[in-house]
């Protein structure tokens, strides 16, 4: 009997790379899925904080996506060696601090390895041709192959029919005609192959949850960046972006003040590390002062968190501030007015 082909996909959790696994799992191919986190995805994580994210869907999209289909997913952690591609990118940024070309080339070179250090013949991704203007175009494509090391090993089956044939094609492990030729931006053609494989609940169609594509996020990154001596970060830096309003009042120090009771909650986790005020008088937000802040600006920020929550429109609000020894102090100040926060002070 013939040997059965084995592929292992990239799993983004989105609906092209489910629809790519699943692509070959018709025509017999063993499919696994693979995963790799750079930290910088935490969807479920993110929704899991907020109040108002609360009725969202807590879980791990590629898991779940592999699920739906049936197949095994392997889920790498790589944040370390993901840093080089975020802080030195060879292909540049995108439109905001996204390092697309140079990420997809990462991922399918993590890829490449697990394939030859688990005994599998090729690589499979969701990807479209025209679809994303920094990483999916005619002329990228050979370089993510090439750079990757996966070379005619990698298929790229939602658009195969225009690009010329791989390995798995030429060798006939997959048919050719049976495979697609979508290109564009668009979705609809994507959405009835989910219809016609009776996958009605996915994520949303783009695919993928790249905070480095959003533009207040990549912002806040770059606002953390311009403040540090060297560019680096560590996990929680990546976590602590998300989460709150970030307010730079001073050239040295910044506020991330909760929105919610749910982020006070999280960013409860992180009083040890961090010097913070809380209000005492009234309901309001916890605050973190990332940075070292001079004593003369501690009633500056202790207004400025008297300005959110319950505090709002006090006469006098107490507030207790902690700095990073644990030694506290009260203090009674009168809520900042809108006016009196300047708009550069906004992350």
């Amino acid at each position: 009997m013939p040997t059965k082909r084995k592929a292992i996909a990239l799993i983004s959790g989105g609906l092209d790379s489910m629809l790519a696994a699943r692509l070959m799992l018709e025509q017999g191919i063993h499919v696994e899925g693979l995963n790799i986190f750079t930290g910088f995805c935490v969807e479920g994580h993110t929704h899991a904080i907020r109040n108002r994210d609360r009725n969202r869907q807590k879980r791990n999209n590629a898991l779940w996506s592999a699920e739906q289909i049936g197949i095994r997913l392997h889920i790498i952690e790589a944040i370390e060696p993901y840093k080089d591609i975020v802080l030195n990118p060879r292909h540049g940024y995108g439109a905001h601090l996204n390092p697309c070309l140079d990420c997809k080339g990462f991922m399918v070179g993590r890829a490449r390895q697990w394939m030859e250090q688990n005994g599998f013949d090729f690589i499979i991704t969701g990807e479209v041709l025209g679809q994303r203007p920094k990483s999916q175009r005619r002329s990228t494509f050979p370089v993510v192959a090439r750079e990757s090391g996966a070379f005619d090993r990698l298929l790229r089956p939602l658009s195969a029919k225009l690009l010329p044939p791989t390995l798995p094609e030429r060798a006939g492990w997959v048919e050719r005609d049976k495979l697609l030729d979508i290109t564009g931006r668009g979705r609809h053609k994507q959405i009835a192959l989910a219809r016609d494989f009776n996958i009605t609940d996915y994520s949303q169609p783009a695919g993928g949850c790249c905070f480095l594509t959003d533009e207040t996020y990549s912002r806040k990154l770059q606002d953390f960046w311009d403040h540090r001596e060297d560019k680096n970060y560590e996990f929680d830096d990546i976590m602590l972006l998300k989460v709150g309003r970030h307010l730079r009042p001073g050239k040295n120090w910044k506020l991330i003040i909760a929105r919610d009771s749910g982020e006070t909650q999280y960013l409860r986790g992180y009083r040890s590390r961090f010097a913070h005020l809380s209000i005492t008088s009234h309901s309001g937000p916890l605050s973190l002062i990332d940075g070292p802040i001079p004593d003369a600006d501690v009633e500056t920020a202790a207004r400025l968190v008297a300005r959110f929550g319950a505090s709002r429109k006090a006469e006098v609000v107490d507030v207790e501030f902690t700095d990073q020894q644990g030694n506290k102090r009260m203090l009674s100040v009168t809520p900042m007015k809108p006016a009196e926060v300047p708009e550069p002070w906004y992350v």
